[in-house]
């Protein structure tokens, strides 16, 4: 797997489709009401909107991570890096807040290659 991360609008699904050359037919794009992720995508993108899914359907966030991890070992997955900045008063965006970073340090450890994107720079973590 590779996980592409980084801030909001830093150009991490551009970076993907050029440097894997990825139709856009081969990205599935999470959303904050799905908990389904297909595993015949080549990109899996926006997968903290995945895990606030998770939340409010109060599924284990571990337990599907792990899950997702076994099922995806292929594919490059990009997400937001929601766990830094202000700590939200709702408990429910900081409980997000807070598993997306979670969630964000195993993919990282299980990850073949871990990227960061900055002002649409990429840097290689791992």
């Amino acid at each position: 797997m590779t996980l592409i991360i980084g801030g909001a609008y830093q150009g991490k699904l551009a970076y993907a489709q050029t440097r894997f050359d990825v139709p856009s037919g081969q990205i599935f794009y999470c959303s904050e009401e799905d908990i389904a992720i297909p595993n015949c995508k080549t990109v899996i993108y926006g997968l903290d909107r995945w895990i606030l899914a998770l939340i409010r359907k109060n599924i284990s966030i571990a337990a599907e991570v792990k899950l997702f991890m076994e099922q995806s070992k292929n594919a490059v997955v990009i997400c937001n890096d929601i766990s830094c900045g202000v700590v939200p008063t709702d408990p429910v965006m900081r409980k997000w807040r807070e598993e997306t970073g979670r969630a964000l340090g195993v993919l990282a450890q299980n990850a073949d290659e871990v990227i960061r994107l900055f002002c649409g720079i990429p840097t290689k973590l791992k």
